[in-house]
């Protein structure tokens, strides 16, 4: 099976899909990880350069089959022309011909994600010719759950995934964010990755997991 997580910004895929990437990877799926906000084709900034850098050191560790990088940046995605980020999300869709596609929750304080799954999902429409079988909408510590409190906003997670056996390796891959991860009790913390993990486990009775929002499926 191929695998798309589409991550606004680098290290969302980790934070929000680590340990189901991991999963995916063990079974023998192959995994792209498409990042939005990554300036690809352009000179990165000294903190760009570092970041990018620990993304790359993360994915080996992971194993991930492929990387894509948009030509976008960071806090900035509202004055790219809608045209230009649909048409970045189809010719990705098109190249990498998922059946599984993970995004980020629309509900999030920060506007690049919002930006990211609203023009990943005219890319997604289910009228064009495109193997994906299953959206996920993933949570992202720091960006889910802190915005306007408003029903809109509530990430109410339908879908469940055990991760118990990986959840020790998605806070090593995580941890080679170096300039992303901070100490407790701030929201990217290792400890708070995994009460995240241990909370979605207890809800449906395994030790750890990673808990989405079925957007479509398509049997």
């Amino acid at each position: 099976m191929n695998v798309l997580v589409i991550a606004p910004h680098r290290d969302d895929e980790i934070i929000g899909v680590g340990g189901t990437l991991l999963k995916r990877k063990a079974a023998g799926d192959r995994v792209t990880v498409c990042v939005v906000t990554a300036r690809e084709g352009m000179e990165l900034p000294p903190g760009t350069q570092r970041i990018h850098q620990e993304m790359k050191e993360a994915h080996a560790f992971c194993r991930f089959d492929e990387y894509i990088g948009f030509p976008f940046w960071a806090n900035n995605l509202e004055n790219f022309p809608r045209g230009e980020l649909n048409k970045a999300f189809y010719d990705a869709i098109v190249k990498t011909q998922p059946e599984e596609v993970y995004l980020p929750f629309w509900g999030d304080m920060q506007k690049d994600h919002q930006i990211t799954t609203e023009a990943a999902m005219v890319a997604l429409r289910e009228k064009y010719d495109h193997p994906v079988k299953r959206i996920y909408a993933y949570e992202t510590l720091s960006e889910t759950g802190i915005s306007l409190p408003t029903e809109n906003n509530a990430f109410i997670p339908n879908v469940f995934e055990d991760i118990t056996d990986y959840l020790e390796d998605k806070k090593k891959a995580l941890g080679f964010y170096k300039s992303q991860v901070h100490p407790f009790p701030d929201l990217r913390s290792p400890e708070t990755v995994e009460a995240l993990a241990r909370v979605r486990g207890a809800t449906v009775n395994v030790k750890a997991a990673e808990a989405f929002m079925l957007i479509r499926e398509t049997k």
